[in-house]
């Protein structure tokens, strides 16, 4: 996926980049390389990306399918009022399970995911007083 500015990446094991924010993760014992995380819409895509990480690698584990790494990049464009239009991520996993289980593994995180599900819900944010 070609991205933007607002574009981020998190990756794990075997795909782990060498740079941007180390987070120590339940699912890797290196923990996740994820950035840039410098923007406010950055942080947004990133919280993306982070979790279809981890889901992917929590269902995974439930169905049996090996991940050895994995890249998740989220990107998102804004209107002239910095309203989001959309948030888009792709998944790229290093795994030497058959492609119809990695097929149903993405399929089933793109139904769980928190995260993405929460922003398709269209969630309300208020100031607290």
């Amino acid at each position: 996926m070609d991205l933007s500015p607002l574009g981020v990446c998190a990756t794990a094991g075997s795909l782990r980049a060498g740079e941007g924010i180390v987070l120590h993760h339940a699912w890797t014992a290196e923990g996740v390389v994820a950035g840039p995380a410098s923007t406010g819409a950055q942080l947004l895509h990133l919280s993306v990306a982070l979790c279809v990480l981890n889901d992917t690698y929590r269902e995974a584990e439930r169905l049996g399918v090996e991940v050895d790494g994995i890249v998740v990049e989220a990107d998102g464009e804004f209107d002239s009022e910095w309203r989001s239009t959309g948030i888009r991520y792709a998944v790229t996993l290093d795994s030497p399970a058959p492609a119809e289980d990695l097929a149903r593994l993405a399929s089933v995180v793109d139904v769980v995911a928190e995260i993405p599900r929460a922003v398709r819900a269209g969630a309300r944010v208020q100031r607290a007083v």
